[in-house]
């Protein structure tokens, strides 16, 4: 079933309370102050049954300005509005600055309702629709239906009835596949049951049982209870008024403006990038570093407004703004807003959250400008391919990706499908990287592949941690092995082992590195199984012994020279001899000693402890005491 939820607006008196009886039966005006004053100061709550069977919430919120930011809590959840406007009276000031904030809430659907047709004569009537209809031009209630009504007289609400259910028809239904939220209204707590948090659960949806976690403190809780205007529910969907009892927190731990939400699903932000409309007829402009007040959900806080491009904007204007917060906000990118002046607080502008994770901007770059324009634009693909850009090296993971794009896991499917047929996107073991990003990297790579070519003409390549670390220090092994993978498949990069190399590197012999190659082997070769420290061979060269050491690494990686440590290398034929005479001492007993080996070979102690170590450290022999056991041959 779906499940609307539809509010009332408009200026204070003009018959909102008095609307939702006639409709519901149910008075929403619920605390003795707001009966004793005849206006609400609360929003307030009811079921409607429809003439076709179906249920909706309706959402009567206050009018009065002094109480506008209660009137933006409620207006956070509506799917339908139905424009208030009181036959003797017309539209008035309160009736605009709803209207919009309703506009910039996103709000659609609606219909404009004249109220107290009873007290007016049809001629007046007439003007007041007439009137109605020129003040709505523009908006989203421009090609609205409407309808005059009488709360006392019962005229017109049948209509109305019957309009509410062809709008509540064709409204959209609030997507359930993601995950849910609940943007906290009202808590307390009822003895036996403990904490209990209402609102309207304005996506996904939740389940008894289920964990859930509270934004922005973190804590975490577990569904006990859940109610849809006082019936019990084991399930609660999008579109819903629900009360939830929740155990596991106190609820000193609860206010209002937190919000009830699967856990890891929001992003907490002290600075966010946002699109920022000024309302039409905003008495005052906003200027760059203007302090505001930022309404979101059920949330109200204290920002600092940074301009975008612009220094000012006017009435009417859009552009882009960066809001900075001094306590976390939780929120998604895609969400809506409202700002009000500070002082005089007026509703000024409001719009969309664009990038909830942004770093800090100047003011006047013309790429984070068009950046933010791609995410503004609406289209999918392009707040996925914004988010990459974003995300540029840090290649995010599906979830990631998903919510700082502000698309479920489904959506952001059907995107990925379309954007990596393209080419636009690349997967890279489960992450996901922009194609400019690719080539990106394929540049740093490459310099850094070619400069160390070129000191180290003699290596076949980079080895792959030190590749790891100077190509993206920060990102997992994981992923930067993927990305080695892609661009040995597609560039021709060349991995021969632990190293790599550019496609077209080829080791060149030339007769400097010959030479030194030559009298190293000659030097190692004389020395026999009892070789110098490899230092101090090499420290022999002076002037050429950066190009030795080359060499030597070179002789090492091809088998010429065997490394038994860090400092006594062996030359391969001498390597086998001792190897070979190990294997002799094991043919005429299954246990050698060091001293056993040392006869042998005729060789000092240290040398024969570091041959024995070093066969430890390869697996073929193992030590048991003073004593070692063969293993396996190589």
């Amino acid at each position: 079933m779906k499940h609307i939820i539809i509010g009332t607006a408009g200026h204070v008196d003009h018959g909102k309370t008095c609307l939702t009886r006639a409709l519901t039966g149910v008075d929403t005006d619920r605390l003795k102050e707001e009966q004793k004053r005849g206006i609400t100061i609360e929003i307030g709550f009811a079921q409607l049954t429809l003439p076709n069977g179906q249920t909706a919430s309706i959402i009567d919120v206050p009018g009065h300005e002094k109480f506008i930011r209660n009137m933006l809590v409620g207006a956070a959840g509506m799917d339908v509005v139905l424009m208030v406007i009181a036959a003797d009276e017309g539209f008035m000031p309160q009736t605009r600055e709803h209207l919009g904030i309703l506009s910039l809430l996103g709000v659609q659907n609606g219909i404009l309702v004249i109220t107290k047709a009873d007290m007016v004569d049809e001629e007046w009537l007439e003007a007041i629709e007439e009137e109605a209809r020129e003040d709505v031009k523009g908006t989203f209630l421009q090609d609205a239906p409407i309808v005059a009504v009488s709360s006392y007289t019962g005229q017109g609400i049948e209509e109305l009835k019957q309009l509410i259910v062809k709008l509540v028809e064709g409204a959209e239904q609030r997507n359930q596949d993601r995950p849910f939220r609940l943007p906290v209204d009202r808590v307390f707590s009822v003895d036996g049951f403990g904490t209990v948090v209402t609102g309207t659960l304005i996506e996904g949806s939740m389940e008894l049982g289920e964990e859930v976690c509270l934004y922005p403190n973190g804590k975490k809780a577990r569904i006990r209870g859940l109610q849809n205007h006082d019936t019990p529910e084991e399930r609660a969907s999008a579109g819903m008024r629900v009360a939830v009892n929740l155990s596991g927190i106190d609820k000193a731990d609860v206010k209002r403006g937190d919000t009830v939400a699967k856990p890891g699903s929001m992003l907490l932000s002290r600075q966010m990038d946002v699109q920022l409309t000024m309302l039409r007829d905003a008495p005052y402009p906003v200027k760059n570093d203007s302090q505001l007040h930022f309404h979101h959900g059920s949330r109200e806080l204290v920002c600092k407004c940074v301009l975008l491009g612009k220094d000012k904007l006017e009435a009417g204007e859009t552009g882009f703004a960066q809001l900075r917060f001094q306590e976390d906000v939780a929120v998604k990118n895609g969400d809506h807003y409202v700002v009000r002046f500070f002082s005089p607080m007026v509703t000024v502008g409001g719009g969309m959250i664009l990038n909830a994770e942004p770093g800090r901007h100047k003011r006047s770059d013309p790429k984070v400008l068009e950046g933010l324009a791609a995410r503004a634009s609406g289209s999918s693909e392009k707040q996925v391919t914004e988010a990459l850009k974003q995300a540029g090296s840090a290649m995010p993971k599906h979830r990631d990706l998903a919510k700082a794009a502000g698309l479920t896991e489904s959506e952001l499917d059907e995107c990925l499908e379309r954007l990596m047929a393209d080419g636009e996107v690349v997967e890279l073991g489960g992450r996901y990287v922009s194609h400019d990003t690719i080539e990106a990297l394929w540049e740093k790579a490459v310099k850094l592949l070619g400069a160390y070519h070129e000191a180290q003409p003699l290596q076949p390549g980079m080895n792959r941690g030190e590749f790891r670390g100077k190509l993206l220090p920060t990102a997992s092994p994981a992923a930067i092995d993927a990305l080695v993978d892609y661009y040995a498949q597609h560039r021709g990069l060349r991995i021969e082992g632990p190293t790599i190399a550019l496609p077209d590197f080829q080791v060149v012999w030339n007769s400097f590195y010959t030479g030194l190659k030559d009298r190293l082997l000659d030097q190692w070769g004389k020395a026999g199984l009892a070789p110098e420290n490899a230092d101090d061979i090499l420290a022999a060269f002076g002037k050429k012994e950066e190009g030795a050491r080359q060499v030597v690494q070179r002789l090492l990686y091809d088998g010429d020279l065997v490394a038994l440590n860090g400092q006594i290398l062996l030359r391969k034929d001498f390597y086998q001899k001792a190897l070979d005479a190990l294997y002799g001492l094991f043919a005429q007993k299954p246990e050698v000693i060091l001293a056993e080996l040392r006869d042998a070979l005729g060789i000092s102690r240290k040398y024969a402890l570091a041959l024995l170590e070093h066969w430890d450290s390869e697996g073929i022999t193992r030590k048991t005491g003073d004593v070692r056991t063969l293993l396996k041959k190589v």
